[in-house]
């Protein structure tokens, strides 16, 4: 195993992910669905899971609860994904999709886990503080549950200011708009998707040049010190003050995109961890997204299908 820096992953707001095909998705008659693939989901817990089957190390740090909590728990040893539970007051949510079998369509349902309580948020903080280590890097990644604060993952950030961490970012909604419309702490690398640009520019994201401006005024305006901006099937476009890459993705056949982007979030921040380069660590998060969208559900990518990925890609120096 290569050498790597300490890597803590955080979600606020995991999940039980169910995923299932049925012949045609139509109003009205009970649909009969094949045997359901239960995964452990959630943004910080895929960004654990892609870590760990890129064969790197990792901690996911998981707010859980109830007996669903307790079936993530069994789906995360299972996979051998070193975990670090918090146990919340609220049950841990359920995510689901279903493949339409007819066209190949996906439909993904995202059901709201119970709201937190400010104690829920202590425990959480606390914990954080706790195992986050010096000099490592902390992913935050997925939404903020309901509850806690809409800037809590900016005051994770300033509760680890004295631990020299290095702050990984992939958020979204009204957590999302808090850190870019009142940045404090810049973070080292904010993850932000294609459609989350263009509503926060109030404008679309039709070319790289249009992701290129909007991330490089986040890092003038001191929100990261580098933005990556996610184009879709296209690829991903990194800025920083010294430099700016647009990594091309290889065609892929879409068959799920569940995870895609925190496989991305994983494999990017585990190739910073190893020492990579900017460019060959945005490189190996693009061959990781790639390479999850053609897995079944909610699987995520195996190192086999991201190397493959990963020699296909190709670095354009903007």
């Amino acid at each position: 195993m290569d050498a790597q820096t300490d890597i803590l992953s955080i979600a606020l707001n995991p999940a039980v992910d169910q995923a299932t095909h049925v012949a045609q998705v139509v109003a009205g008659p009970k649909l009969r669905c094949t045997a359901p693939r239960f995964d452990p989901g959630g943004g910080g817990v895929n960004v654990a899971r892609a870590v760990c089957k890129l064969k790197g190390s990792v901690r996911a740090l998981v707010a859980v609860g109830g007996a669903m909590g307790d079936r993530l728990l069994q789906l995360l040893a299972a996979e051998h994904v070193p975990t670090l539970p918090v146990t919340v007051s609220g049950e841990t949510r359920i995510s689901f999709a279903v493949t339409d079998d007819s066209t190949g369509g996906q439909f993904r349902f995202s059901v709201p886990g119970h709201p937190l309580t400010s104690a829920d948020g202590a425990r959480l903080m606390a914990a954080i503080t706790r195992h986050a280590s010096q000099d490592g890097f902390v992913v935050i990644s997925g939404s903020v549950a309901p509850g806690l604060p809409d800037d809590f993952p900016t005051q994770i950030i300033a509760a680890l200011a004295h631990k020299n961490v290095r702050i990984v970012i992939d958020t979204s909604s009204r957590a999302l708009d808090c850190l870019i419309g009142h940045p404090k702490i810049p973070v080292d690398l904010l993850r932000i998707d294609q459609s989350e640009a263009a509503q926060a520019a109030i404008h679309p994201m039709t070319t790289a040049a249009d992701s290129v401006a909007f991330a490089a005024d986040l890092v003038a305006r001191g929100v990261a010190r580098t933005v990556v901006t996610g184009r879709g099937a296209e690829g991903s476009v990194l800025v920083s003050g010294d430099y700016r890459f647009f990594c091309h993705a290889p065609v892929a056949q879409v068959r799920s995109k569940i995870g895609a982007g925190d496989a991305f979030v994983g494999a990017m921040t585990l190739a910073l961890a190893r020492g990579a380069a900017a460019e060959e660590a945005l490189k190996w998060g693009v061959a990781a997204a790639s390479a999850t969208v053609s897995t079944e559900g909610t699987a995520l990518c195996g190192l086999a299908q991201a190397q493959a990925c990963f020699d296909q890609c190709r670095i354009e120096e903007l």
